[in-house]
């Protein structure tokens, strides 16, 4: 038998939220299949077994006597590792790389997606071992199943035999497939969610008497909030919480739970929370500290604490929280210990930070933007940021997802889910760590050019048109912008001020953030000058100077708004008479008013008694800001989303010439000589596999073979030594360019290989190229993100690459889009465009190496680390110089479907 294949062991989320545990059968399970097999219905034995008359004993053995290789079964339990069978799925090899296929799921649990996700983990585990293809006959009537199979993603041929159908498809995860499983997901994380924030009743266990206790105040914010349905204490110790009666446990509670709020000592958690899930409660907050932000014991208690969760398909919000709010009038739930309640609004927040989560509440309420929700997900054991995006993206009363996290558990879900969900809604974040403290040792020089721990959130940000934010400041003012106004369709900015410096300020603000002020069309300043007077200035920005009235700013709002070249402007008003405000206030709101929402207008109302009643007024959703630079960043942001949200969304092109399986072999040759950088010969034949030009070369054992070769590959070539060590060539002196002849190319052989062993280096042969003139350098590469996955750099190439620094980054997959826009991106772009007069480089031909190396890292995990430098980028074509690639083995994919 083979080694267990404890690497398939998952939890997986059903579509109602809950989870269920996933594993290999064992031996020891015989009698848990029995149980199973007795359970099922006599329609459900019949569909599986076409029979309803099975020996269950005999089935059972037959279930778990598998080696894991031949034969593989996975079950799907409630109750843990040792809990109850719901459902199973198995293949048995029929010859090479074909074998038979069966799924089946108790009755209780059809139709909540368990049969699909079993589908799935079993194509994948079958693919690691070799198997290209499942089949299975099905009877005609059962239709369940062949909905499983026709809605799984995969290419699912089914062929009409008597009496039965043939059903076969390859194990391959397609792209449709993938999408499959990610969309189902969702759904799960929605209901997961909605458990939380629409439930119908709730308990708070360690709810205290003592109003100003942790436990106390969650209690009483419930009470005052007016929950909607019913509210529950717990305590041990009293028979009366707050005027309520009071429970000993949860599970004396006489009604049905569906959350549950966790405020006691951390030592006791796991046993309330075991109480939880025997009393069917469906998800937990746990408010209480101790866990995995803690030394000592608590990481191993936080395990402990999820652990028992999954066991009983309970979800957990936390631990190390504060809690959880829905402001939506026919919930009220404020479930947290916090001492403010925020009014309801379009804005739905997370917070990783609980002490945070207090402080942002607090500011929101005093800004006047109310929240449809908040969640503190302090140590986000299960439940995260994806899951509260998939939430939020079906939640009617949110318009706008703001995010504070210091991690991101599963960058890949997020970076799809987030690119979906943006289209529609946009989502804010604030992340702490942009530092490069976590920076790793690189040996490459894409490595190198990515050795900032924060560039990959950066571009899975910029790929997913996710607004980053510096500062919380800055990303209540972005939020502020977009709950109320449109995002501006276009960089161009008009500012409307009575004061020039401030305009000036302004101006200087938004050029520096990628907006443009650029003066206004000739017909909107001569509107501007008909009724502003002569000293007023009416290019761009419009300084209407300190006497202008309210009705100067009605009509020059109105006015600079109906230009056709104007996206978004900035009103600035400074008052030099106080008492003026109010009118002025009033003049604003009726001019944006007039422009009917056609471009967005943010205001900057700087006066010593705040904000005037006529621009705090919910029904004008105007966003003011204390200082025009707020506002000039603010739009900035939304502007760069709004640019996001227009661009076409890419696709992924598709490259018929790919050899994946020869690659394959190329690797696993490379790995049986041990990981790291691979040999020039195999990286030129791997680069080959994936339709990657490289330069016409030959290779030399010796100094004589090299002038020899020389003289059939080109009239003038390049010399390179390549061995064990010889990595940054032009460094060792180790490459020699723009040779010409035998004898040249000889001597200059003999030369590096004495320098060579002076540094204690022995070249193992030589490569004479052809030399490659007259194109631009650029650099092509890969570092493999242990959390991020591949990393795709395009920068500016040859030995200067890693002293410019001007490198684009992009997470894999990327579309065709995103190369184009990695590449139109760099501050070197103008090279390639035909700079000075320079004959304009092939830039299609770049944005396919940039994507056909993508599919080379994305189809073999092995692939730690790829350099293409220099790519030289012709006026027709273009080709790769010199390429390195370092291999390392890989632990087995995680499994689909499993809770990131």
């Amino acid at each position: 038998m083979s080694e267990y294949p404890a690497h398939l062991v998952t939890d997986v989320v059903l579509k109602d939220g809950s989870t269920v545990r996933v594993r290999p059968a064992r031996p020891d399970d015989a009698v848990r299949v029995e149980d199973y097999l007795i359970g099922l219905s006599p329609e459900t034995r019949r569909l599986r077994f076409w029979t309803q008359a099975i020996d269950v004993r005999t089935l059972a053995a037959q279930v778990v006597d598998v080696d894991h290789d031949r034969h593989l079964t996975l079950l799907a339990l409630t109750g843990g590792d040792e809990g109850t069978v719901i459902g199973g799925s198995q293949y048995v090899r029929v010859d090479g790389d074909r074998a038979e296929f069966s799924v089946s799921v108790t009755d209780a649990y059809q139709g909540r997606g368990l049969g699909s996700i079993l589908l799935g983990l079993t194509a994948q585990a079958a693919a690691e071992r070799g198997i290209r293809t499942l089949v299975a006959e099905v009877l005609p009537e059962n239709h369940r199943m062949i909905d499983v199979l026709r809605r799984s993603g995969f290419p699912v041929q089914i062929r009409a035999t008597p009496g039965a159908l043939e059903v076969e498809f390859p194990v391959t995860l397609t792209d449709e497939a993938l999408e499959h499983f990610e969309r189902r997901e969702a759904q799960a994380a929605v209901a997961a969610v909605r458990t939380f924030l629409e439930p119908r009743a709730v308990a708070v266990i360690g709810a205290s008497r003592d109003p100003s206790s942790i436990g106390g105040q969650l209690f009483r914010n419930l009470l005052l909030a007016g929950f909607a349905g019913a509210v529950y204490p717990v305590n041990p110790n009293a028979t009366v919480v707050q005027g309520v009666p009071a429970y000993a446990s949860i599970l004396d509670v006489p009604g049905e739970v569906d959350v549950a709020f966790i405020t006691v000592p951390a030592p006791l958690v796991g046993d309330v929370a075991r109480e939880c899930g025997m009393k069917g409660v469906r998800g937990v907050v746990v408010i209480s500290a101790g866990f995995g932000e803690t030394g000592g014991d608590g990481p191993k208690r936080q395990a402990q604490l999820l652990e028992i969760c999954r066991a009983h398909g309970m979800r957990l919000i936390g631990p190390n929280c504060m809690g959880i709010v829905n402001t939506d009038p026919e919930i009220r739930l404020n479930g947290t210990f916090a001492t403010v309640y925020p009014p309801p609004g379009r804005v739905g927040f997370l917070s990783q930070s609980g002490a945070l989560g207090l402080a942002v509440m607090r500011y929101a309420t005093e800004l006047g933007l109310g929240l449809s929700s908040f969640i503190s997900v302090g140590n986000r054991a299960d439940i995260s940021a994806t899951d509260l995006i998939a939430y939020w993206s079906e939640d009617e009363r949110t318009d706008v997802i703001l995010l504070y996290i210091e991690s991101i558990g599963d960058p890949r879900r997020f970076g799809h889910l987030a690119r979906e969900v943006g289209r529609r809604k946009p989502i804010v974040v604030v992340k702490s760590g942009r530092s490069a403290a976590g920076a790793r040792a690189a040996a490459s020089h894409t490595g190198a050019l990515l050795a900032a721990s924060d560039v990959t959130v950066d571009a899975l940000f910029r790929q997913s048109g996710v607004i980053r934010t510096d500062t919380l400041e800055q990303m209540f003012d972005v939020a502020t912008l977009l709950a109320n106004q449109p995002a501006p369709a276009g960089d161009r900015v008009a500012i409307v001020t009575n004061a020039g410096g401030l305009g000036i300020l302004c101006a200087d603000t938004c050029e520096a953030n990628g907006l443009v002020v650029a003066p206004l069309s000739e017909a909107t300043q001569a509107r501007l000058r008909r009724f502003l007077p002569p000293e007023a200035a009416v290019g761009n920005p419009v300084d209407m100077i300190a006497s202008a009235g309210a009705e100067d700013y009605e009509r020059a709002i109105r006015t600079v708004g109906e230009d056709p070249d104007v996206d978004a402007m900035i009103v600035i008003y400074i008052p030099p008479q106080t008492f003026r405000a109010p009118e002025i206030a009033r003049g604003i709101v009726r001019g944006i008013q007039q422009l009917e929402g056609r471009i967005p207008v943010v205001t900057t109302f700087m006066s010593t008694h705040g904000l005037p009643e006529e621009l705090q007024a919910a029904e004008t959703r105007i966003p003011s800001y204390p200082f025009p630079e707020q506002a000039a960043l603010a739009l900035a942001r939304a502007a760069e989303y709004g640019r996001w949200r227009a661009r076409p969304a890419g696709s992924r092109p598709r490259f018929p010439d790919l050899r994946p399986d020869e690659a394959a072999a190329i690797i696993a040759e490379g790995l049986a000589e041990g990981a790291g950088w691979l040999a020039e010969e195999r990286v030129e034949r791997l680069l080959a596999c994936y339709g990657i030009p490289t330069v016409r070369a030959e290779r030399a054992a010796t100094p004589e073979e090299a002038g020899a070769a020389a003289a059939r590959v080109g009239r003038r070539v390049a010399l390179k030594a390549v061995g064990p060590g010889i990595v940054h060539k032009t460094d060792l002196g180790a490459v020699a360019p723009g040779l010409s002849g035998a004898t040249e190319v000889e001597a200059a052989a003999r030369a590096m290989t004495e320098r060579l062993a002076a540094l204690g280096l022995r070249p193992a042969g030589f490569l004479v190229q052809e030399m490659v003139e007259g194109g631009v350098e650029m650099l092509v590469g890969v570092a493999h993100d242990p959390l991020f996955g591949p990393v795709v750099a395009c920068s500016a190439g040859g030995t200067a690459a890693e002293l410019v620094r001007d490198v684009a980054v992009r997470l894999a997959p990327l579309t065709d889009t995103d190369a184009i826009e990695m590449i139109r991106s760099l501050k070197t772009f103008p090279l390639l465009d035909g700079y000075r007069g320079a004959p304009k480089a092939d830039v299609a031909a770049l944005e396919e190496i940039v994507l056909r190396v993508r599919e080379l890292v994305e189809a073999h995990a092995e692939i730690a680390e790829m350099d293409c430098n220099p790519v030289m980028v012709l006026p027709s074509g273009a080709v790769v110089v010199d390429a390195r690639v370092r291999l390392t083995e890989v632990a087995p994919r995680a499994p689909i479907a499993a809770i990131g």
